[in-house]
């Protein structure tokens, strides 16, 4: 949640986003590339957890319970994309753009997976494993840009009169990563002990690692794009570590699942007061998702009035990153990092204030959707 916010304060503060794009290995810079790199981790952890999650709740409540939540849950969170979350990106009442992202990819894969969770566990697993490692085989298809096509495999746009919907996440390999995400949460029954799930845990995330340094070593299969010898080390290492995210290639999801997958293997007995304050951003993630999106806008258009912009050039009709007009605008990396600590630390309040809110008051059903 924290690494994510990094993500979109760059998007609006970063002065270089007008330039080019941070993964473009003949303009960017390393510390330009590792900062956008490190949030890669962040949409495929949020989509596989909602999956264990998924699972959880399936175990407490049973399977009908879980695919009517499932449906219900999915179906709020794209509305939510629709209203709610697009208009944050673009604060334009006129809904230019409609961009259809992260919650968008939950949502939809939480739809699937109420029906998934009802088939076999191997049946399932066999279904996420296809699509995960799979999709990339689809690459060459492109169906004269069909709409559906889109939604499902080939990021691209819709048209509807004077609005356009951006696919953003095709959903095809989020649904796989959901469903593996669903098996996932077996590791988590009350019957496994901590020490079993820790083994198993290292041996499905260092299994991910190692097959991902394999298939991109090889440059067969796994991600539309190769990699190549560049004009440093260093460079070289981003380009073997350059794999595409929109939609999410089998060697994407392994790069950043699998360390992952470690990550949680070791962190589950951490304790103090920095696990307990990132916890805190873990129990409203919507909330802190929503909000932080609103802040960094309002944040931008503030700092666009104060520096001679006007706080008009941040209604936007477009990603603010593709604004021509904005060229100029922003600040260094040091600068965007400040402002991204800021905007966390504002948001910890009210993210311990809604926790609060949700504990104590556990009876409104509808809290749950917030």
């Amino acid at each position: 949640m924290v690494i994510m916010a990094l993500d979109h304060v760059r998007d609006y503060f970063h002065v270089d986003v007008h330039y080019f794009d941070p993964t473009d290995l003949g303009a960017t810079t390393v510390p330009v590339f590792l900062t956008r790199w490190i949030t890669h981790y962040c949409a495929p952890v949020f989509i596989f957890l909602a999956g264990t999650s998924a699972w959880t709740i399936g175990g407490r409540k049973g399977s009908a319970y879980l695919s009517s939540f499932l449906v219900k849950r999915g179906l709020w969170l794209i509305l939510i994309e629709f209203l709610v979350i697009s208009f944050g990106w673009m604060f334009d009442p006129r809904f230019p753009m409609f961009g259809l992202q992260v919650i968008w990819a939950i949502g939809v894969s939480m739809v699937a997976l109420a029906g998934l969770a009802r088939l076999p566990m191997r049946a399932l697993v066999l279904i996420g494993l296809a699509l995960v490692f799979g999709h990339n085989a689809l690459d060459g298809l492109h169906f004269n840009g069909a709409w559906w096509w889109k939604m499902l495999h080939e990021q691209g746009a819709l048209f509807v009169g004077d609005r356009r919907i951006f696919f953003a996440y095709p959903v095809l390999p989020w649904i796989g990563t959901m469903a593996l995400g669903y098996a996932f949460g077996s590791f988590y029954a009350p019957t496994v002990e901590a020490s079993a799930r820790r083994r198993a845990l290292i041996r499905i995330g260092g299994g991910a690692v190692i097959l991902f340094l394999v298939l991109r070593f090889l440059n067969l299969y796994g991600d539309p794009g190769h990699w190549s010898a560049q004009r440093s080390a260093a460079f070289t290492v981003l380009s073997f570590l350059n794999v595409q995210k929109y939609p999410p290639s089998l060697l994407y999801l392994l790069m950043t699942l699998g360390p992952a997958i470690l990550f949680l293997a070791w962190s589950e007995a951490l304790r103090g007061r920095l696990a307990s304050a990132l916890m805190v951003f873990g129990r409203v993630p919507f909330f802190y998702y929503v909000l932080h999106i609103y802040l960094i806008h309002l944040l931008a258009m503030a700092t666009a009035q104060f520096t001679g912009f006007g706080w008009r050039s941040m209604v936007l009709d477009m990603a603010v990153f593709r604004d021509d007009s904005l060229a100029g605008f922003g600040f260094s990396l040091a600068i965007t990092y400040a402002i991204w600590v800021g905007v966390v630390l504002a948001l910890y309040p009210l993210c311990k204030w809604y926790d609060r809110v949700k504990s104590g008051n556990r009876q409104l059903w509808w809290l749950s959707y917030l």
